[in-house]
């Protein structure tokens, strides 16, 4: 298997997730049926959009605060942020050195409040000032207006940098990102729970 580029998902990769953090946090602020709206394989119309820029982050705050006790924007935002965790420090480490022999890229599914909560993380806790740092591009859902698993979204990418599938190598957590991936082409691999990239892909350096 010959790689030249590589594609790696952020949460679950890079950053550890925590879910139930949020799911916990908006049920305290009134909205109990909150895993029926969004889940890491799912989500409905409205998290959709905002993942792939098509609402903006105040219409969705304010969406959200309707189906709560009253919560303000700032509970709101720290309940959806809740979830973001560390980040793994020797993963970043890892994907930085592999700039100098492989094309790397960033393909997260997220959105503007998250990204800004994330930037502000790794530029406090990390010696990388930004996220987009480590990679030769990054790619994020709310940008390029595609969502994983969905097929079009690594075409997108693939297009855009020109890049030969059959040798790209994309690297998530999740199966079904997993498979949206190889039906584009792309080499894959499925990180396990407690695995990390730098011990799966060591071989690469």
């Amino acid at each position: 298997m010959k790689v030249t580029s590589l594609i790696f998902d952020l949460g679950g990769v890079l950053i550890n997730l925590d879910p139930e953090r949020t799911r916990q946090s908006f049920i305290k602020l009134g909205i109990p049926h909150f895993d029926e709206l969004f889940t890491v394989y799912k989500a409905t119309q409205l998290f959709d959009d905002l993942e792939t820029g098509k609402v903006d982050p105040d219409t969705f705050i304010k969406t959200l605060q309707k189906e709560t006790d009253g919560a303000t924007e700032k509970e709101i935002i720290d309940a959806w942020n809740a979830m973001l965790l560390d980040f793994r420090l020797e993963s970043l480490h890892f994907v930085n050195q592999l700039k100098a022999q492989y094309q790397t890229f960033l393909f997260s599914n997220t959105n503007i409040i998250h990204y800004n909560a994330f930037q502000q993380t790794v530029k406090e806790t990390t010696p990388f000032g930004s996220v987009d740092h480590l990679f030769h591009k990054a790619y994020y859902s709310h940008d390029i207006g595609f969502r994983k698993p969905d097929v079009d979204a690594y075409r997108y990418i693939i297009a855009e940098k020109g890049l030969d599938a059959g040798q790209t190598l994309f690297i998530d957590d999740n199966k079904y990102n997993i498979e949206g991936a190889r039906q584009a082409g792309l080499l894959t691999k499925l990180l396990l729970p407690g695995e990390r990239v730098e011990k799966v892909l060591g071989y690469l350096l």
